[in-house]
């Protein structure tokens, strides 16, 4: 298995670049001016807590709706190019999720992004996909999302990259870690990631990302219903048509943080 706990020294990640779609890009967790924070913008934070003032340079190349041969073509050159100590890539989901996908042939073309990064830069941690089996239609996905998932765990394996494990995250399996769309995590569940992914880089952290939620007023079956028809017509059935006619919703966004600035 690959390790998910390689030992880093606190000193030694300087600079570090995410390289991803909308999950790195932190969509569903809002910040100021319409932007969006996620949990690649607040592992910086932890790492660059680790360095003195103004010692540690971020860039987040990530793009929401990009696929797997978008982000090696756009974003992996660009990693190559700023050449920071640490690369966070997390890319394939999109791919996975679209209609006769074959998580083999995306694995096959994803391992040779990693090969490319890892002779390239200092550290290229790897994100598993997600357990989906308590979510409403991707649950129906699971299989190919495992598949893929035991892919990444392979290529880990065989270039020596940690694993941020997400399918392992159990706190994640709540519904409040997930946004109003049930496609993107929401800033709790973002904060969790973070939190698990400096544990992976061997930061000791401020709280435990598995630790349990709050307890919560139980829902009635009536409650639950409504919330899934709400869900159902303004998220699902707009999402089903982006896939079926094969759209990206991120055509023209541009990389919120493209070059490795101060932190």
């Amino acid at each position: 298995m690959a390790d998910d706990s390689n030992s880093f020294s606190k000193s030694a990640i300087g600079s570090y670049a995410a390289v991803g779609d909308s999950f790195t890009e932190g969509v569903g967790d809002p910040g100021p001016d319409d932007t969006f924070i996620g949990w690649a913008d607040r592992l910086a934070v932890l790492l660059a807590d680790q360095r003195p003032e103004h010692d540690f340079r971020y860039a987040n190349l990530a793009v929401r709706g990009r696929l797997l041969d978008q982000i090696v073509a756009e974003q992996v050159p660009r990693a190559k190019e700023l050449g920071p100590e640490l690369v966070t890539f997390c890319a394939g989901g999109n791919d996975i999720l679209r209609p006769g996908s074959d998580p083999d042939d995306v694995a096959e073309r994803y391992e040779k992004a990693v090969a490319e990064l890892a002779s390239s830069v200092g550290t290229v941690l790897l994100c598993t996909g997600f357990d989906t089996r308590g979510m409403p239609v991707l649950r129906h996905l699971r299989g190919k999302i495992a598949t893929y998932t035991a892919h990444v765990r392979a290529i880990a394996d065989r270039h020596g990259c940690p694993v941020l494990d997400l399918w392992s995250l159990r706190s994640v399996q709540d519904r409040r870690a997930w946004s109003d769309d049930r496609l993107h995590l929401s800033p709790d569940g973002h904060t969790r990631v973070a939190l698990r992914a400096a544990q992976v880089l061997g930061l000791e952290v401020p709280a435990d990302p598995d630790q349990a939620w709050p307890d919560e007023d139980q829902r009635s079956p009536a409650e639950v219903r409504r919330d899934n028809i709400h869900w159902a017509r303004e998220h699902l059935v707009p999402w089903i048509g982006r896939r079926l006619r094969g759209e990206s919703s991120g055509d023209h966004v541009e990389p919120k943080r493209p070059d490795l600035l101060p932190l």
